[in-house]
């Protein structure tokens, strides 16, 4: 066995992973370290089966179901390649294509859908205080099929993005940052500032800074979340982050300064975000259908949003960072000054120099969700990777 085969497969022994089996990925903070590491490293494992014209496909046949209820493109595709690489056919459904809004319940829709599938993946993070929560009923609605014995097997769910956080990102993101420093063990007082930015747009979601936070504060880094007054993010997203510093050994602090974050900063992730607040009142506009009410929250939100427009990531502020060459970091697509609006989140000088390590960071996406899927599909990783990587692995592209 190589080295590079068993450095894999001996880091894997060494996890409990036995959970993962026949499990659903949802939320990062429900998930132990070990299984995080698990992600990370069958992920890595991926790039190399990859890099190396392998296959990864453990399906002969399956299906994977993308149910995207917000609009999506890098999470769409990343889910795609995901499930290709391991051999299942993708069947997204967006939500003008499902009945739950015609007297079909979230029970039907996902047992009926759920008769050849391995892996169900939901994307709803518009939706305040309903788009984890329908996943939650999703998962019950296809474990009550599979224990009555509708389904002959039990989809395994993994979270696109909810209205609470945004695991396939934040994970890749954080392997981005493992892999910049050469290392999880090398993150240790590594300070990264998570900051509000400003935008021209609305809408942006909460779930990428929430997820960043209760994800990040478990490496013992110092993380400091900054934000206009306004912009606070719910107070259990915020003792989460807490806690887990008293774990790990690391430091949470908030300001009100985009400033204080960036002094000093190994990383910088400035991002727009909408107003927990105002995200809970569009999500009751919607309900009730009122466009005109969202039209007129957006022109708020707005207005508010042009108080800070000094909040953006500028040369000046990447010269606070420590040694002026902190690693700069976006979700994508990013407000770029100057090319794709006014005035937004980040100078376009400052975008073009870190574009490859940004695509770097999206680039992780795929292997990410496709880690997820594989964790919840092997029950014997070691073996698996094995059969996958040993001298008679198949090659991908003949």
């Amino acid at each position: 066995m190589s080295l590079n085969i068993k450095k894999f497969t001996d880091k894997l022994s060494k996890l409990d992973t036995e959970k993962m089996y026949l499990n659903d990925f949802i939320l990062t903070r429900d998930k132990t370290d070990d299984e995080i590491e698990a992600v990370f490293t069958v992920a890595d494992a991926l790039k190399y089966l990859r890099k190396n014209n392998t296959s990864a496909r453990i399906f002969d046949s399956g299906l994977a179901i993308g149910l995207f209820k917000d609009d999506s493109v890098k999470t769409r595709f990343s889910f795609a390649s995901a499930a290709n690489m391991l051999g299942l056919t993708v069947q997204n459904l967006d939500e003008n294509k499902i009945q739950t809004t015609q007297n079909e319940t979230v029970r039907e829709t996902m047992n009926m859908v759920s008769f050849m599938a391995e892996i169900i993946g939901i994307r709803d993070y518009i939706h305040i205080g309903k788009g984890n929560t329908f996943m939650q009923e999703a998962v019950q609605a296809v474990q009550h099929g599979f224990e009555e014995g509708v389904l002959e097997q039990r989809p395994t769910f993994i979270n696109l993005q909810c209205d609470v956080d945004h695991p396939t990102q934040t994970m890749a993101d954080m392997l981005h940052i493992i892999n910049h420093f050469d290392g999880a063990e090398n993150l240790k007082g590594k300070k990264i500032a998570m900051s509000w930015a400003y935008s021209p747009s609305f809408g942006k979601p909460l779930s990428v800074p929430q997820g960043v936070i209760s994800l990040m504060t478990r490496f013992g880094m110092e993380v400091g979340l900054a934000h206009p007054e306004g912009y606070e993010l719910p107070d259990e997203i915020i003792n989460i982050a807490e806690e887990n510093t008293k774990k790990s050994g690391g430091k949470f602090y908030k300001t009100d300064e985009m400033m204080d974050a960036f002094h000093d900063a190994d990383i910088v992730y400035p991002v727009n975000w909408t107003p927990y607040t105002a995200m809970k009142k569009r999500t009751e506009l919607y309900d009730n259908g009122d466009d005109n009410g969202i039209t007129a929250l957006e022109k708020e939100v707005l207005k508010q949003n042009a108080k800070f427009k000094d909040w953006q990531c500028k040369e000046n502020m990447m010269e606070m960072t420590k040694n002026g060459k902190a690693l700069y970091m976006h979700y994508l697509p990013a407000d770029i000054t100057g090319i794709n609006c006014e005035s937004g989140e980040a100078a376009a000088s400052v975008y073009d120099r870190y574009r490859e390590q940004l695509y770097k960071q999206a680039g992780n996406k795929p292997y990410i969700t496709a880690a997820m899927m594989f964790l919840s599909k092997c029950n014997n990783l070691e073996d698996m990777l094995k059969k996958l990587l040993i001298g008679g692995g198949i090659p991908r592209c003949l």
